[in-house]
């Protein structure tokens, strides 16, 4: 009998035939192979607040969370979600109807597209944009439609012309990310009144992806732009589901606890799809990141100090090795532009063989912006370091960049 050779037809959906293994995963794996700084993947190298893990630490022991927590999250940590929304933007949510915790803002971000999105649906989001926002528009079905910030005056800019001109009778939804991952763009209060205008208009339902909301920096100038939620402007609120996320606010980024607050009938459609993902998760540590909610002003603003500093550190570093340095407003992102590093070490503006060849030549890991983007040719030039490590990382890294 002849062996069988496996199935004929291909294993993967046809839906994710684009998406292969994260290029997180191909650069964390070189990092470790080479002994490089990993600077690439976006998680911090230390742990949060004492008080907090020790806040998990009694949940455990007390047995709280220990079993399925309920659906939409335990009510401590909706009720300090709801708290923490009012506090910051005046923002009042029912901690009951409104507010729904989810394994991390990742599955926040792929139950609401799966809950809200129709095959077919149009869905716009600002290139480059965090990864998983294409997986999951691919999994719901629905056509990704990129409006790309460009680089102007030392950030990345969004043209609103460009962002009117993309919505179409298709349209469903528009995908906003702010404080933005890679560029780390925060858009303007003008900005966000024209899209709210242009969504009310088109009666355009908005995701908005507000996990670095507490990563917004000083500027030469001495003002802080100002981090204002979607949600606020006027006919928003009841279009609008707002994502937020304890990982990157508290260092904990293992824990995956996320949430999202709207309107009871949008917090009931993601609900909808995000009980048949993971159901529930994070139960004892839900009950630490409500805690986490509550800790004094200081806090984060000791946060914002502290990652602005590291941003002022290596963004000085990368611009002595030779890089254009976008110097970022908000999240712990820094976009480059290799070309100013000439041809040869630059690998002639391709970002995908700099970053290979970057850990063997100076023992750093970065990623190439080009995987955030539909139109690679765009961030071909482009490479992100993460600045959310130790301030001697920070410095060993600067130190071995010198070798460009």
């Amino acid at each position: 009998m002849t062996p069988s050779s496996g199935p004929s037809r291909p294993l993967l959906n046809r839906r994710l035939a684009e998406f292969g293994t994260t290029i997180f995963a191909e650069m964390s794996a070189l990092a470790v192979r080479t002994g490089a700084i990993n600077l690439g993947q976006g998680f911090p190298d230390t742990d949060g607040p004492e008080e907090v893990r020790e806040a998990a630490v009694r949940a455990l022991r007390d047995g709280r969370g220990n079993q399925y927590p309920p659906g939409p999250g335990v009510p401590e940590l909706r009720t300090a979600i709801a708290a923490h929304q009012l506090r910051n933007y005046g923002l009042s949510y029912d901690p009951d109807r409104e507010v729904l915790v989810t394994a991390g803002a990742t599955e926040a971000i792929a139950a609401s597209l799966l809950a809200l999105v129709e095959p077919g649906d149009e869905v716009i989001a600002l290139e480059p944009y965090y990864d998983s926002y294409a997986a999951s528009i691919a999994l719901a079905g629905g056509t990704r439609v990129p409006v790309t910030l460009r680089p102007r005056e030392g950030r990345f800019v969004l043209d609103l012309d460009e962002l009117r001109d993309a919505v179409t009778p298709r349209t469903r939804l528009l995908l906003l990310n702010t404080p933005h991952n890679p560029t780390g763009t925060v858009l303007s209060r003008e900005e966000l009144a024209e899209i709210a205008k242009l969504a009310v208009e088109r009666d355009l339902l908005v995701v908005t992806d507000e996990v670095y909301e507490h990563q917004v920096f000083t500027d030469e100038n001495g003002t802080t732009p100002a981090h204002i939620p979607l949600a606020t402007f006027p006919g928003m609120r009841e279009r609008t589901v707002t994502i937020g996320s304890a990982g990157k606010t508290f260092s904990f980024t293992g824990w995956k606890v996320g949430w999202v607050t709207s309107t009871p009938e949008l917090v009931t459609a993601v609900r909808s799809a995000k009980q048949y993902l993971t159901f529930v998760a994070s139960g004892p540590f839900q009950y630490a990141i409500a805690e986490a909610l509550a800790l004094p002003e200081s806090y984060f603003t000791s946060v914002r100090e502290d990652l602005r500093a590291k941003r002022d550190l290596l963004s000085a570093g990368l611009t002595a090795a030779g890089f254009e340095v976008y110097r970022p407003q908000g999240t712990y992102f820094i976009t480059t532009d290799i070309r100013p590093l000439g041809d040869s070490r630059s690998h002639g503006g391709d970002g995908f063989a700099f970053c290979r060849a970057l850990p063997e030549r100076a023992g750093v890991v970065a990623i190439p912006n080009a995987v955030f983007y539909d139109h690679r040719e765009e961030g071909a030039p482009f490479v992100r370091f993460a600045f959310c490590k130790r301030t001697e990382v920070l410095a060993d890294a600067v130190d071995r960049l010198k070798a460009l």
